[in-house]
């Protein structure tokens, strides 16, 4: 054993959370969450794990959440990708949020579809125009030779859409994540942490404890 990864550990003592504290909808509560990861200057406290089903695998990466409304949760991205592939095969996906300065993680369960082409587009035109150059240039996922091939194709979108709006590709969109479950975790002294679950039943949220 490397006692030096070992004996890594942080006793968590800034809050607690039960039954009382939480909204009756978990996506009221997860805002309330955000907005104070915000107010506390959380470094990017809209960075999520999406984690999605390979075949026989899991698959997880960073993606960055870019709305939130009643339904669930949106972010973008290439569907081409391999998250995009595989989300295309496998509805199921999870998310995880960790936001350490408030020794808080929420767990999302729940199933994916896309976002209108409208509501895509709308937020395509939002971005920097780098980032939207980005999306033409990068066929995200593929093996690709050299960073030198990058800097070329993104050159030549440069010219092509110079003096132009740069249009939002048929590959590109959103996703939106409709929970039908998710744990608050509150981190506590002496690993005896508050676990809160939310869990989608007959179209109500269940509400338990969790033992940590």
């Amino acid at each position: 054993m490397d006692k030096s990864i070992a004996d890594i550990r942080k006793d968590y003592t800034k809050a607690s959370l039960s039954e009382s504290d939480v909204a009756k909808n978990p996506l009221i509560q997860f805002r309330k969450w955000f907005d104070e990861a915000i107010s506390s200057q959380v470094l990017e406290p809209n960075a999520m794990n999406l984690a999605t089903i390979k075949k026989d695998r899991v698959s997880s990466r960073i993606v960055l959440l870019k709305d939130l409304d009643a339904q669930g949760f949106v972010f973008y991205t290439n569907y081409e990708s391999q998250k995009g592939q595989q989300m295309a095969n496998n509805q199921n996906v999870a998310l995880t949020f960790f936001w350490p300065e408030l020794e808080r993680q929420v767990r999302i369960e729940g199933v994916v579809e896309k976002v209108s082409v409208k509501e895509s587009t709308a937020y395509f035109h939002s971005r920097p125009r780098g980032s939207q150059i980005g999306a033409w240039v990068s066929h995200q996922s593929n093996t690709i030779n050299s960073r030198e091939f990058l800097e070329q194709r993104q050159e030549e979108y440069q010219s092509q859409f110079e003096g132009k709006e740069v249009p939002k590709p048929e590959y590109w969109g959103g996703y939106r994540v409709i929970p039908n479950l998710l744990e608050f975790w509150q981190g506590r002294s002496s690993r005896l942490h508050d676990r809160i679950q939310f869990e989608k039943v007959n179209n109500d949220w269940k509400i338990e404890r969790l033992s940590p």
